[in-house]
């Protein structure tokens, strides 16, 4: 698409008041349809607009303008600014949410923040377009409707893509990685379970008499005899 001037329909209303070009020519420098132009100068169109002059503006000169009017197959071209002004830089602003979601952001960042507790904040912001201060509120749990939230998917909420969310999860386990010196209770190799246990003592000779069954039965079988007769 060709460069327009500056207000391309003012420029048009005032080429089409002040000059002998034609249509096509006035169309081809202001980047409209013939028909537009056709209808500016019939009245039909851009009523109540003011004419811009693009030789005070600086987009065309005198002489450019008699040329064509001389010549009808000549275009117009706009004239090279004086002064460069510098390209505006895109701002990467928080993620627009749509306002029928916006509700909804606090529950996604309650599930957020339990099930991912590894998250920043400023990922949370990227995931689900909120401010640090709310998240700050949900996770102190001073929100003023923290008694009614409910944590709720924000992929399902459709406030994040599943490929988004799992980009920032990988991303924070990169940055935080799970301490693993301690992994709890895990099982013991079969080396170690399977094999025999030396004995943690030797008994003596007299403790393997004690332990003999004849003689603690006869000791019993004693006993037994001691009371009878006591009786």
């Amino acid at each position: 698409m060709a460069v327009a001037p500056l207000m391309p329909k003012a420029t048009a209303v005032w080429l089409v008041e002040n000059t002998a070009l034609s249509f096509d020519q006035i169309a081809q420098f202001c980047n409209l349809h013939p028909l537009e132009v056709k209808a500016i100068a019939d009245g039909d169109a851009a009523q109540g607009i003011k004419g811009l002059d693009p030789v005070l503006t600086g987009q065309l000169t005198r002489e450019q303008i008699a040329d064509a009017e001389a010549n009808p197959d000549t275009k117009l071209k706009l004239s090279e600014p004086k002064v460069r002004l510098p390209q505006p830089k895109s701002k990467k602003g928080p993620r627009y949410t749509p306002v029928s979601r916006r509700q909804d952001r606090p529950n996604a960042i309650l599930w957020l923040v339990r099930n991912h507790p590894e998250l920043k904040d400023s990922q949370i912001m990227r995931l689900v377009g909120t401010t640090k201060s709310t998240i700050a509120a949900i996770r102190e749990r001073t929100h003023w409707n923290a008694t009614n939230l409910q944590p709720m998917d924000p992929v399902t909420l459709g406030l994040c893509s599943q490929i988004e969310l799992d980009f920032e999860v990988q991303r924070a386990a990169k940055e935080k990685p799970i301490d693993t010196a301690y992994g709890g209770a895990t099982l013991l190799p079969a080396s170690e379970t399977t094999a025999r246990k030396e004995p943690e003592f030797e008994p003596s000779e007299k403790q393997r008499d004690d332990l003999n069954v004849d003689a603690v039965f006869a000791k019993l079988k004693n006993i037994g005899g001691k009371k009878a007769e006591e009786e």
